[in-house]
C-alpha cells in the first residue's frame, strides 16, 4: 500500500494531518472551511477587484460582483422554499449562471445536481427522474424538454445569455453577505458517471471530499492569484467543476468560461488572454496539437495538467515540443475522487517514468490487489484500489460492489507501482483483452501504434475470435499526407512486440469516435468491426 502523504516533500503535507470527519479518520488539512461559498468568501475579501470570471462575450465579473450575485441567488432560492439538503438540478452551459447557481446551492448547503447540456432528451430525462430533484435550474434552450417535470419540481430558466445575465428576467431579491449552512459532512454534490442512462451511477461527494481536492490541487500545482484558466471541457464534470472552477475561486485566479469547446478559440484566448494554467483530456490537447502550426508559440502556459485517459509517451514529447517552458504533469483521478486521484510530481515527458499517472496524492491510500483479493509485490499487475479524503464514501441509491467492506473503493483499473511508489495503469479491466489465456493491454499497443511517424492517434480493443476468444484490433488515424498499408503496420509492430498482442485487423478512420465526455469510444469502435464496417 503507497500513503500519499508519505510519497511528497513535507512542504506538502505541512498544515495536514489525521481528522476524524463523517465517521472516518482521514489524513487532510487541519484548517478547512465548511464548504465551497465559504472559500469564495475568502477569496472576495482578499481580492474583491480582481477577476474571477470573463464569460463567452467577454464580460467581465470581479470577486466582489460574483459573491453579490451569488448571495442573490441564493436569498431568491430561499424565497422559493429551498433548504438545505434539498437537490437542485443544473443543466446549464459553462457561463455565469452556472457558477452563481452552484456556489448558491452550496450557500444553502443544497446538493448540486449538473446535467450533462450534451445528452438527447431522453438520455437527460433518465437522469432528471434518478436524481429526485426539488429544483431544476436549465438553460432556456431545454424547456420543452423540462416542462414536464415543472408540476413536481421548480424550474427556473436562463434566457438569452448572449445580450446579458440569464436570470436577469428574474425579480431577484437582495441577498445577505454569509451565513452559509453546509458543513463537511454535508453532501455537496450528487454527479452521475458516464455511460448509459441505466448503468449510470450516482457519485455522492461531500463537502470534505471536494474541499480537499481543490486545495490539494491548489497546493501541489502552485495555483495563485496571478494564474488564468479556460475551461476547455464541460463544467458539469468533475475536472472543470472542481479541478479548474473550484481550485481557481480558492485560490483568487481568474477563470475564462466558453459556453463550447473550440480548439482555435481556445488557443486564441491562450494567445490573447495569456491563460497560465491548462488542464484537460488527451482529446483536448490533440485536437489544440492539430492547429500548432497556427499557433508556433504559447509562452505564456506555465502547467499543463492532462488526465481523464492515457496519453501516449509520443503523444506528451509532441506536447513538450510545442509548448517546452511548459510543465507537463499527467494526473488521474475518477469522478469518485472529485478529480484528483494521483500525480505526477514535476514534468512527465522528461521524468524518470513518462508512461506514469504519478505518485498518489496527500490523503490518498493506494493498494494493488491480485484476482484473489492479496495485496501483490511492486511490478506485478493487479486491480487498483483506493481509499482516502477525496474519495467519495458511497453511491446515491445504490449498493455497488466497487466498494469493499473497508471502505476501499475498486477503481475498474487494472495497473502496477514501482519501487519509487509511481503508479502505471496499464488498461481497464473491461477493456483488457484475454487472446487464449494471454493478457494484452491495449495501451501498450496504442503506445506502439502512435510511435510509428505515420501514425497520429490509435485505439486497441477486442473482438471475438473462434481460436482464441478475442484478439486486438486497432482503429487508427493517418497523419495528413501519410500513407502506409495493414500489412506494413503489423509488419512494423512485429518488430517491437510479441506477435500475440499485435492487431489481427486494421481499420483506418478520419478520426478516433469519442464519448460525449471527449473519452475513446471503444464500445462503438468494437461495432465497427464486429458489422464489418470500414471507414476511410
Amino acid at each position: 500500500m503507497i500513503a500519499g502523504k508519505k510519497v511528497w516533500p513535507d512542504c506538502m503535507t505541512e498544515g495536514m494531518d489525521i481528522r476524524k470527519i463523517s465517521g472516518q479518520e482521514i489524513f487532510t488539512f487541519v484548517h478547512m472551511r465548511n464548504n465551497y461559498y465559504e472559500m469564495l468568501e475568502d477569496s472576495m475579501v482578499k481580492y474583491p477587484d480582481r477577476t474571477a470570471f470573463i464569460d463567452n462575450w467577454g464580460r467581465t465579473y470581479s470577486y466582489q460582483t460574483f459573491v453579490r450575485m451569488v448571495d442573490d441567488f441564493a436569498e431568491l432560492l430561499y424565497r422559493r422554499g429551498a433548504k438545505h439538503g434539498d437537490h437542485i438540478g443544473l443543466l446549464l452551459y459553462n457561463g455565469i449562471e452556472f457558477c452563481t447557481a452552484f456556489y448558491a446551492a452550496c450557500k444553502i448547503g443544497a446538493v448540486t445536481v449538473p446535467f450533462p447540456s450534451k445528452y438527447r432528451k431522453h438520455e437527460l430525462q433518465a437522469l432528471i427522474e434518478k436524481a429526485d430533484l426539488q429544483y431544476l435550474i436549465a438553460a432556456d434552450k431545454f424547456r420543452e424538454w423540462t416542462e414536464p417535470y415543472e408540476e413536481a419540481m421548480q424550474c427556473i430558466y436562463s434566457v438569452d445569455e448572449e445580450h446579458g445575465y440569464g436570470f436577469r428576467h428574474i425579480d431577484i431579491p437582495v441577498g445577505k453577505r454569509g451565513g452559509s449552512k453546509g458543513s463537511l459532512e454535508d453532501e455537496a454534490i450528487l454527479m452521475f458517471t458516464s455511460g448509459t442512462t441505466s448503468a449510470s451511477k450516482g457519485v455522492v461527494m461531500k463537502n470534505y471530499n471536494i474541499l480537499h481536492a481543490a486545495m490539494i490541487y491548489q497546493r501541489l500545482c502552485n495555483v495563485t492569484c496571478d494564474d488564468r484558466t479556460v475551461i476547455p471541457v464541460p463544467i458539469y464534470h468533475v475536472t472543470g467543476l472542481i479541478a479548474l472552477l473550484g481550485v481557481f475561486v480558492l485560490s483568487g485566479g481568474t477563470v475564462y468560461l466558453q459556453k463550447k469547446y473550440n480548439a482555435e478559440r481556445i488557443l486564441n484566448c491562450v494567445m490573447e488572454d495569456k491563460i497560465t494554467f491548462m488542464h484537460g483530456s488527451p482529446t483536448v490537447f490533440g485536437m489544440m496539437m492539430d492547429l500548432k502550426e497556427k499557433y508556433p508559440e504559447l509562452p505564456s502556459v506555465r502547467m499543463i495538467l492532462c488526465g481523464s485517459s492515457y496519453m501516449p509517451v509520443e503523444k506528451l514529447n509532441e506536447l513538450h515540443r510545442w509548448m517546452p517552458d511548459a510543465e507537463i504533469r499527467t494526473v488521474f483521478g475518477m469522478t469518485e475522487t472529485a478529480s484528483p486521484g494521483t500525480l505526477f510530481p514535476s514534468d512527465t515527458p522528461t521524468g524518470r517514468y513518462p508512461s506514469s499517472a504519478g505518485i498518489p496524492i496527500p490523503g490518498l491510500e493506494l493498494k494493488v490487489l491480485d484476482d484473489d483479493g492479496r495485496e501483490v509485490e511492486n511490478g506485478t499487475v493487479g486491480m487498483v484500489y483506493i481509499k482516502g479524503a477525496n474519495v467519495a464514501e458511497y453511491y446515491y441509491k445504490t449498493d455497488s460492489p466497487l466498494y469493499t467492506e473497508d471502505g476501499w473503493l475498486n477503481t475498474g483499473d487494472m495497473g502496477y507501482v514501482n519501487d519509487d511508489a509511481y503508479v502505471f495503469f496499464v488498461d481497464r479491466r473491461k477493456d483488457m483483452i484475454n487472446r487464449g489465456g494471454e493478457k494484452i493491454w491495449c495501451t501498450d499497443v496504442e503506445e506502439e501504434l502512435v510511435s510509428l511517424k505515420e501514425i497520429k492517434d490509435a485505439a486497441v480493443v477486442g473482438i471475438p475470435d473462434l481460436k482464441y476468444g478475442e484478439v486486438a484490433a486497432a482503429a487508427v488515424v493517418l497523419r495528413k499526407g501519410c500513407t502506409v498499408t495493414e500489412g506494413e503496420i503489423r509488419s512494423r509492430l512485429l518488430e517491437k512486440m510479441a506477435r500475440f498482442k499485435v492487431p489481427e485487423r486494421i481499420l483506418f478512420l478520419k478520426e478516433i469516435p469519442r464519448t460525449q465526455g471527449l473519452k475513446t469510444d471503444k464500445k462503438y469502435i468494437r461495432s465497427l468491426f464486429e458489422q464489418e464496417k470500414e471507414i476511410c
